[in-house]
């Protein structure tokens, strides 16, 4: 049984999903979603700029699943922030996907001046039933912070980029304090790191898991969303197979000291 973590809205997401990011092929979408669902997967990370969410509407409506056993999220583009278009942009998903609602909608990045009135369209979203839960994307502190003074409802979720590489302590404190749950994407930091690291090998064999596993329970353990993605079947499967062992505490020390503020993708930290 994959855990699931409470939302401040009451709602509760699978612990892991299987994130989408750059799978553009459908044939390749094909087998990583089927692949997904025969591992355990129900939870699905998809967002406009990957150009996939017709792929997962297809997908899901194919496979026989039940929606509501099923957890969709996408995201609102950059290019179409602002109150109009992230209505019009959010209306295009839902039609994609091939439902009546998502689970979560996202904010993709912090854009300047834009990212109030495209939150503003996102709590009308949620008011209308049509999205379940609303959140945001590569916020920093300063950016959630800023969002005390306009929000209506604070986003329930910040996904951002996190790995035992990049840590990011303050924020997730912040988040914890303020009942934001935190999702980490790229939890693997994209094998940029770790097939070398002294830590990890040791670890690896201690436990008698790969690296990538140890990574992800890291995540895990701290009740930490985690969206690792994949597009070959075999890790797929070895990626949500994290939830059979534990990490010690002096272990869970170990790997916090592998910090090195390392990222792989978008760095909002300067985006006023």
């Amino acid at each position: 049984m994959i855990p699931k973590v409470k939302l401040a809205d009451g709602r509760e997401i699978p612990q892991i999903g299987l994130g989408l990011w750059k799978v553009k092929n459908e044939a390749e979408f094909k087998t990583s979603f089927e692949a997904g669902l025969a591992a355990g997967y129900r939870h699905f990370d998809s967002a406009e700029v990957y150009d996939n969410e017709q792929f997962l509407g297809a997908a899901w409506k194919k496979s026989g699943i039940k929606r509501e056993d099923l957890w969709l999220t996408t995201k609102i583009a950059v290019q179409h922030f602002g109150y109009n278009h992230t209505k019009k942009a959010f209306d295009q998903s839902i039609e994609k996907l091939q439902t009546n609602y998502v689970d979560l909608i996202l904010l993709h990045f912090p854009v300047s001046l834009l990212r109030k009135k495209s939150w503003q369209a996102l709590e009308e979203i949620k008011a209308s039933g049509r999205a379940k839960s609303i959140g945001v994307s590569n916020f920093t502190i300063r950016h959630l912070q800023e969002m005390e003074k306009y929000a209506k409802e604070m986003p329930v979720i910040n996904q951002v980029e996190l790995h035992v590489f990049l840590q990011q302590p303050e924020l997730i404190d912040y988040c914890r304090e303020r009942n934001i749950a935190v999702e980490a994407y790229s939890p693997l930091a994209h094998a940029r790191a770790g097939s070398d690291d002294p830590v990890l090998k040791e670890l690896a064999t201690k436990y008698g898991k790969t690296y990538a596993q140890i990574m992800l329970r890291w995540l895990v353990q701290q009740d930490l969303i985690i969206l690792p993605k994949s597009v070959t079947p075999s890790r797929i499967q070895e990626n949500i197979s994290v939830f059979d062992f534990e990490i010690d505490d002096a272990d869970m020390q170990k790997l916090a000291g592998l910090n090195r503020d390392l990222r792989t993708c978008w760095d909002p930290t300067h985006v006023p």
